[in-house]
This record gives C-alpha cells, structure tokens and sequence, in this order.
C-alpha cells in the first residue's frame, strides 16, 4: 500500500460511532493516500459502511480472534478511541507503529506509544471535537469548530425499500419521533410526544413512531391514543437498521433524546432537534447533534436534583411541548398559517 494504514477503533453505540465518523473524513482530507479501517460491534456496521471516507468495517470480535488478518492489512496506526482493554492488548504485542489512546485509561500506559491527554467526563468540550485530539500525533490538525466538523462525516444511505410500504406524501413535512433510548439517554415523557403529535396540523405534517420492537410495545401501553391519529405512522420495529436510515433520508425532520437515530439524522443534513438535561456529561455541550439543520432544546442552568432519578428526569419533563413545537414549525417552509 502506497500510504498509511490507520485503524479506527470504535466500539460503542450508533450515536458515539456517528460523532466518530469526521475522523475518517479528516484523515481522508489531510493524508488522501491512507487506507482507513474500523473496528467495531456488529451492530454499527451499517452506518460505518454508510461513510464514504472509512475503505472497510472490521467486526471486533472477529479480529480478537484472528491476530494474523491485522498483519495481512499491514495496519501502521490505530486510534482507540474507545478505550478497549483487549484490542489495546493485542495492538501492542503486533507492534503496531502507531497507537495512539487517552492518557486517561491506566492499560494505556503500557499498551500506547502516543498518549493524549484527553479527560472526556469532566471536559466543556464536544465528543468530536475530543475525538478528533486522537489525531495530533499523525501530524493533522487536531483542534476543530463544530461548524468544521459538520462537513466532514461522509455519510451516504440506499433509500428506503419501495417494499416497505411507508406513505412519504410529497406535500407534508415528514418528521420521525424517536421517543425512547433503549435506556441510553434520559427522555422526554410520551405524554409529550403525545401532545405534540396532536397539535401539529395533519393538513401539514405526517408523523412516523420509530424505535425497537420492545419500544413498541411500550408505547402502545402507555400511550395508544398516539398510534391512533390519522397522520402518525407507526414504524418501531417494522425496520432494519439499514432500512431505518433510509427512512431518515427519505424524510424532513426528526425529534429525539440523545441517541443515535438524532445524530445520523444530523450527519444526513436532516431537521434534527435534540432533547437533553443540563447533567454532565450527558448535557448537549458534550453530545449535541452536530449538522446543518441540527439544534437541541435544554433546561436552563445546572440540576444538582436529578441525577440519580433516570425513570423521573424533572429536566427533560420541564422542556415545554410549546418549544418543541415551535422548533418544529420554524422547520416549514413557511410560516404554517400560510403554507
């Protein structure tokens, strides 16, 4: 291989692999010689195969167990930007010229040959922006705006399959409520999903209920009346991943917590508006969506009361339904009294 072999290393959920995928853009713009590869959970490698910038996913588990496939790839840096005790492990005793990990995990001491000194839980910084710092030994710049960053995320989804069935009328704003987080982030309460889907005229707007199959099921228990309004399409469960960012693309808009279908909605160029405590380090200074229609709704000020209250965030329930959709008006064309 003509250029360098870098070795991105990934492993954690959708939205944490989506504010990772500049790297691969930035390493693609600064050393455009270099084969880019990513490891991680099978679960993300629909969206790492969806960025132009990355030439091939790994799958972890198979490369823990096949040490000799990382010599045939001739790999000459890896960046952990997970921390991840046992590809460090291995990283090391191949000899890998470059591995590059946080000063802030002990392993890496003895397992990296370049340490950042990069504290994630306790900085005012953005996950990207930390991310990208895994760069400076390279020789790229590792200091980027958020405005930067946005431009660098490759992200290219096959459309929806016709097959699917999903009504995409062409004369409404199509917008995906993600209600739930599979427990990964704090939500806002379906009674406020609820609400809002009310109030957003049926003449303007078709609704579509995304989330997992369990997700499903608990909507349809705690709040039935939703799945019952004319203009709501329920879609949780319906969908594979790769089918799931088809409908983003295909769509306007899309309303979520901190999770991964708002931050692939951002990296789409999609409406995005995300919904967060002013917790670290769950706060949106740490994890907002970054994108060029992508803002978030937050409660003003510090919480010191509900940390330890997930199932009863006063934080996200304090979020009034009047700002949300106010937001999600001002995602019209027009103004709605004369769309």
């Amino acid at each position: 291989m003509s250029g360098p072999t870098i070795l991105i290393s990934r492993t954690d959920a959708i939205g944490d692999v989506v504010l990772t995928l500049p790297l691969a853009g930035i390493i693609k713009k600064y050393l455009p010689e270099a084969t880019v590869y990513w490891l991680g959970q099978p679960l993300v490698r629909p969206v790492v195969e969806a960025c132009v910038h990355v030439d091939t996913f790994l799958e972890r588990g198979a490369m823990l167990q096949n040490p000799d496939q990382w010599r045939q790839l001739g790999i000459t840096t890896i960046l952990h930007v997970s921390p991840d005790h046992a590809v460090a492990t291995l990283a090391d005793r191949l000899k890998i010229t470059n591995r590059v990990g946080t000063s802030h995990r002990s392993f890496h001491w003895v397992r990296c040959n370049h340490l950042i000194n990069l504290g994630r839980k306790s900085s005012s910084m953005h996950e990207a922006q930390l991310n990208a710092k895994l760069l400076a030994p390279l020789g790229i710049p590792d200091t980027f705006t958020l405005n930067e960053l946005k431009s660098f995320y490759g992200l290219k989804v096959a459309p929806l399959p016709a097959t699917k069935d999903i009504p995409l009328p062409a004369d409404k704003f199509k917008l995906i409520l993600h209600p739930k987080s599979a427990g990964s982030a704090r939500e806002w309460p379906l009674q406020s999903y609820l609400e809002l889907a009310k109030r957003l005229p049926p003449s303007q707007f078709h609704v579509y209920v995304s989330g997992l199959q369990t997700e499903a099921d608990m909507i349809k228990e705690a709040v039935p009346e939703l799945l019952t309004l004319p203009h709501v399409t329920l879609v949780a469960g319906k969908l594979t991943l790769p089918e799931f960012m088809g409908l983003i693309e295909a769509t306007d808009g899309l309303l979520a917590a901190s999770t991964g279908p708002l931050h692939v909605a951002s990296a789409l160029g999609k409406y995005a508006l995300g919904l967060y405590p002013p917790i670290k380090p769950m706060h949106p200074g740490r994890w907002a969506p970054l994108g060029e229609h992508a803002g978030y709704l937050v409660k003003p000020g510090a919480c010191r009361s509900c940390r330890y209250t997930p199932e009863d965030c006063a934080c996200m329930r304090w979020i009034p339904v009047d700002a949300v959709y106010n937001t999600v008006l001002d995602w019209l064309e027009v103004p709605v009294e004369k769309r």
